[in-house]
């Protein structure tokens, strides 16, 4: 059995957080609340309570019931009542290849039309058959350079034998030298997309942040994804390619920025890491990717699935002759509340010493801690989490939405979710106004 206190402290040591901290963290709850033979619970009460060791300066606690319902927050995700429906698409699933399996990602059109268009079918029921005539590696390299998505699944031997070695769990780095800011709340610029990034940053909010999205006009969000993801947050549209005076002016106003593209991607706008220190010194950015920002694999697209395929966790969850999944998309959620841990730590830091802090986190990073964690023959027998207690109705633009509420608690008080509710595209992309010196904010 996996102690969780044990991981937390791996994480936090990680993070860069004090040791003496980890007394104020409580774990409570069933040792496994997710049936899997990797340490699911473990590993995300471990995650969760390093957000909120970073966040408070008191006593701070996870419960494991509670924790089931937020890893899987999208799966408990209802408008008046009713669900939005699944969350894969139909392509978005493992299939079978002529030498071994395959997981694609289709939820997005852009990527199903790739898909389609390189497997030269009409039509979703048609792609298994063409599936089928590929090998799976040859398949997955055809789909990446045609701009989709997908992994063959490998198992774990197989594939840290390709890759080689794991990026660290939280890559942390000292950008560039800057004064300490003053205190104040933090401004939280989010380009990030999916579901990683976007749990990063909805944390922040839930913690306190004023935090904006921004998403390009051309590449909308999925309702269900933003519905989930955007609590706490504002939400803007902006086109960095027409629209770069409005973004600078957005940069040079936030504390911190989190990143959630490929490596490399975001470069030509001027928001690499290190163009961002040189420009606005003092930010803090964290930067997150599905396969790290080194080697071939870097500038491919990714999402938990895949990396769940191509990484052996598929294998080992289910076996060989038929792949399996894990219990929730854990590695896209624990990397965002480490994520957030990241750049909570990093606020503390720059507000006291200075300096501009750099964090570089992956999915597959993650995989590779999980992978490393002990695990089960067969999956512990778990007990089925009342989802009741551990969701909340949020009146929103669209209906009444029932959310997973933000895991954990402050002082002994639960996390809930801040106005705004969500509403995609709906804000201006522009920091509200200051108060004057001397006066009182309301």
């Amino acid at each position: 059995m996996t102690d969780a206190r044990a991981v937390a402290a791996h994480i936090w040591e990680q993070l860069g957080g004090e040791p003496g901290e980890l007394d104020r963290l409580e774990i409570t709850g069933p040792a496994h609340t997710l049936p899997s033979r990797h340490a699911v619970t473990g590993a995300g009460a471990a995650a969760v309570g390093a957000s909120l060791l970073a966040a408070a300066s008191g006593p701070v606690a996870v419960d494991t019931r509670g924790l089931a319902v937020a890893l899987c927050s999208e799966r408990y995700l209802r408008i008046d009542g009713r669900s939005p429906g699944a969350a894969f698409a139909p392509l978005s699933a493992f299939h079978r290849t002529a030498d071994g399996w395959i997981r694609l990602h289709a939820n997005y059109p852009w990527h199903r039309a790739a898909a389609l268009e390189v497997l030269g079918a009409a039509r979703e029921e048609d792609a298994a058959a063409a599936i089928a005539g590929w090998r799976a590696v040859d398949l997955e390299e055809a789909l990446h350079a045609a701009g989709g998505v997908a992994a063959a699944v490998r198992t774990a031997d197989a594939w840290w034998a390709e890759f080689g070695a794991a990026p660290p769990l939280v890559e942390r780095i000292d950008l560039a030298p800057a004064a300490p800011r003053p205190q104040r709340r933090p401004r939280v610029l989010d380009l990030t997309r999916v579901i990683a990034g976007p749990v990063a940053t909805r944390t922040l909010a839930a913690h306190g942040a004023d935090v904006l999205r921004l998403d390009p006009p051309d590449r909308p969000e999925l309702p269900a994804q933003a519905w989930d993801t955007l609590p706490g947050k504002r939400s803007a549209l902006l086109d960095a390619r027409t629209d770069a005076a409005v973004l600078e002016e957005l940069l040079a106003g936030a504390d911190v920025v989190v990143t959630g593209y490929r490596p490399g991607a975001l470069d030509r706008f001027g928001l690499s890491p290190e163009a961002l220190a040189e420009r606005h010194p003092g930010l803090v950015v964290v930067s997150l990717s599905a396969w790290g920002h080194r080697g071939p694999w870097g500038a491919r697209r990714g999402f938990d699935s895949l990396v769940q395929a191509a990484c052996g966790i598929a294998v080992d969850e289910g076996s060989p002759e038929e792949p399996g999944a894990l219990p929730c998309q854990l590695l896209d959620h624990a990397t965002g509340y480490l994520a957030a841990a990241a750049a909570l730590l990093g606020l503390r830091r720059q507000r006291t010493d200075g300096g501009t802090p750099g964090y570089r986190l992956a999915l597959v990073a993650t995989a590779a801690w999980l992978q490393g964690l002990p695990r089960t023959a067969e999956p512990e027998p778990v007990e089925q989490v009342d989802p009741a207690p551990y969701v909340v109705d949020v009146p929103a633009p669209a209906g009444v939405l029932t959310l997973a509420r933000p895991p954990g608690t402050v002082g002994g008080r639960p996390l809930t979710w801040p106005d705004p509710p969500p509403a995609y595209g709906a804000a201006a992309p522009e920091w509200p106004a200051e108060p004057a010196p001397g006066t009182v904010a309301s």
